[in-house]
């Protein structure tokens, strides 16, 4: 696990396991509205779908069918 993951997710320690699903569900919502947004900031400055692709670590067309619409 990476150290901003485990800083994150403040460790995972003997907290209930439902309420640390419940805490990773709003991290992930957290994290797609972030990644959304980043990827219309790189879009609006220029940055080709491939550019972005290759920063999130998926191909062109994912990148594109995930956030062509914005």
């Amino acid at each position: 696990m990476s150290e901003a993951i485990h800083t994150a997710l403040g460790g995972l320690g003997d907290d209930e396991p439902l309420a640390e699903l419940r805490r990773l569900g709003v991290l992930r919502r957290d994290i797609a509205r972030l990644e959304e947004a980043q990827v219309r900031r790189a879009r609006l400055r220029g940055y080709s779908w491939l550019a972005i692709a290759s920063a999130l670590g998926v191909t062109k067309q994912a990148a594109h069918k995930k956030y062509g619409r914005i």
